[in-house]
């Protein structure tokens, strides 16, 4: 009996310190500063904070946001965490000169709470390619109706204004913080965070229940390093130039062995491309066409084919970069702008390489023991059968088929170890 007294009183005492503890957590505000473009990095840096978020049972998560846009992909992971968080999700534009454009939309749009600071705009949602081109014929339209289709099914999820979403992603419309309020786009205006807490205590979240941040704990999530770097080199023009200098770097070590430096950037050239890479959506029949390609410019150096293999090279690694990526995401495709010149460098590159290492193969030694073959000497102690000769500034014991006299020129047909095989010069050359 006093066995289960105790195991009860315990229990209390537990369940007691679990409430006091989640009454403190629940009083927590956690916040996410994004100031960059929409990326794989952006969408692993809001997955973590969602996830922490809910871990510590904090009361609501605010993203601070500013952004220019980015990649679609991307936009749908944040959008999809978000949209599933336990945890309140307030998406405030800010600082005052900061915007909400293209991804920044769809972002804002899924948030549990949309506020925006004085001085900021939200809109421009109309998709583009990578480097910002405009996108053409029926890919354009694709993409608009499928970003269309998406957008007015979070605002209405939202109960904010689906029309001018979709105007947004079609016509490219923008607005300030005040008609983003009149439009219904957006919940409310904040002077700063802690403005926004402010008006956001009391606030009942659909599904969620009302927000209590008396007086709450704030904390900044930052950035891991991890999350630095992939934002870093998850652009896929990035990530594609990584590739081409590793691979660069790695096939000059292999045809220059002990070069050492070109290794070693191309090894960790190529770890940092891997790491970007699975990130984005990759086609990996375009890594086979560029590996076949680099196949390609290593047979050119060890077969005479006139240059058709290096031809080959160059034709895998374009149609390899071409369809390195895929996804009906145009953001998420290479750049001319940056294809176009990597190929040309990188192809150049390979060609040079695999030729000077063929020719170097093909040629007639010039240095060492080999070098000396085929070399015009003259005879300073006659050969009968044995003498000296001096070849290259140098003189050398040698040796004859039949006896020579001193000063006759006399060519070097072999070398056996310190002793050159040599015949008289004006006679036919020995095969």
């Amino acid at each position: 009996m006093k066995a289960n007294v105790v195991g009860w009183v315990f229990a209390a005492v537990l369940l007691i310190g679990a409430a006091g503890h989640a009454g403190a957590e629940a009083n927590e505000v956690l916040i996410i500063r994004v100031a960059d473009a929409i990326s794989p990095g952006t969408a692993d840096f809001i997955h973590h904070g969602i996830k922490t978020a809910e871990k510590q049972q904090a009361a609501c998560l605010i993203i601070e946001l500013d952004t220019p846009g980015g990649l679609a992909e991307s936009m749908r992971k944040i959008v999809q965490d978000i949209l599933a968080s336990p945890v309140p999700v307030a998406v405030y534009v800010s600082p005052s000169g900061g915007r909400a454009a293209s991804a920044g939309v769809m972002i804002t749009m899924a948030a549990d709470i949309a506020a925006m600071a004085p001085g900021t705009n939200i809109g421009a949602a109309h998709p583009v390619g990578a480097g910002g081109q405009e996108i053409d014929g029926k890919m354009s339209e694709k993409v608009v109706n499928d970003m269309v289709a998406q957008a007015r099914s979070v605002a209405e999820r939202r109960g904010r204004n689906p029309e001018w979403v979709e105007r947004a992603i079609r016509q490219s419309v923008s607005a300030t913080e005040t008609e983003a309020l009149k439009e219904n786009v957006i919940d409310l205006i904040a002077r700063d965070t802690d403005d926004l807490i402010r008006q956001l205590n009391g606030r009942v979240v659909a599904g969620k229940g009302p927000l209590h941040l008396e007086s709450p704990k704030k904390t900044v999530i930052e950035e891991s390093l991890r999350t630095k770097i992939l934002t870093t080199i998850s652009n896929p023009n990035i990530a594609y130039l990584l590739l081409m200098i590793g691979l660069a770097g790695l096939y000059f070590e292999f045809s220059h062995p002990g070069a050492v430096f070109p290794g070693v950037v191309g090894g960790i050239c190529l770890v940092l491309a891997f790491f970007a890479l699975q990130t984005l959506p990759v086609n990996y029949a375009g890594i086979l066409l560029i590996v076949l390609a680099i196949i390609f410019f290593i047979m050119e150096m060890k077969i005479a084919s006139y240059g058709l293999l290096s031809v080959a090279g160059i034709i895998s690694l374009l149609l390899g970069s071409l369809m390195l990526f895929e996804g009906e995401s145009p953001e998420g495709r290479i750049s001319w702008s940056v294809l176009t010149p990597t190929l040309v460098v990188i192809s150049g590159f390979f060609t040079a390489v695999a030729f000077l290492v063929f020719r170097s193969q093909t040629s007639r030694p010039v240095t060492g023991s080999a070098g000396l073959v085929g070399e015009i000497g003259v005879v300073k102690k006659a050969l009968t059968p044995r003498g000296k000769v001096f070849v290259h500034g140098e003189l050398w014991n040698a040796v004859a088929r039949t006896p020579i006299d001193e000063n006759v020129p006399v060519r070097v047909v072999a070398v056996n170890g310190l002793l050159l095989e040599v015949e008289p010069a004006d006679g036919p050359p020995k095969p």
